[in-house]
């Protein structure tokens, strides 16, 4: 299990900074329980490690006028490695599109979208991914509201089964 790699005091850094990754190495240290030194040190291993991918700001998509948020449902007509990948790429460079991930079953990838309104999404599925190469069929469905979104990972969860194997 890969999260075994890491110590305790490294589950409890990344767990620390999943929760405020804006909080200072000082801060960070004495909820950790170690001093600051060290702790910078473990933060920069973890970042060059591939385990912190990077630090965001949680920003409101709808304060910042983008009201629609929609799952689209894609299946391509090839699922060739190199069609999946033109696919893939096409993905990243659309604007839009804020998630990409392919799935298994009848859908190939599902989609996750913003807008500012209906009329920019319609165009933006009408224009570019509908009739996009190897588009075989999108099917879409609008959010009206989201119970929850949580990013990261549930550390009490990992915590709890290194517990049960040690």
């Amino acid at each position: 299990m890969a999260g075994t790699k890491l110590d305790e005091i490294d589950r409890k850094i990344l767990a620390e900074l999943q929760a405020d990754g804006r909080m200072t190495n000082v801060e960070l240290a004495k909820r950790v329980g170690i001093s600051a030194p060290p702790c910078l040190r473990r933060v920069r291993t973890l970042e060059e490690a591939g385990y912190i991918q990077g630090y965001h700001a949680d920003v409101n998509p709808r304060e910042l006028g983008f009201e629609v948020q929609v799952f689209a449902m894609v299946r391509l007509q090839s699922q060739a490695e190199a069609d999946l990948s033109s696919f893939e790429s096409r993905c990243r460079a659309w604007p839009l599109v804020r998630e990409c991930h392919m799935l298994n079953g009848e859908i190939d990838f599902v989609l996750k979208c913003v807008a500012p309104d209906l009329s920019t999404f319609q165009n933006f599925l009408m224009g570019e991914l509908t009739p996009a190469e190897n588009v075989a069929s999108v099917k879409t469905s609008l959010v009206i509201r989201c119970a929850k979104d949580e990013p990261g990972v549930p550390f009490d969860v990992l915590e709890e089964r290194i517990a049960r194997m040690g």
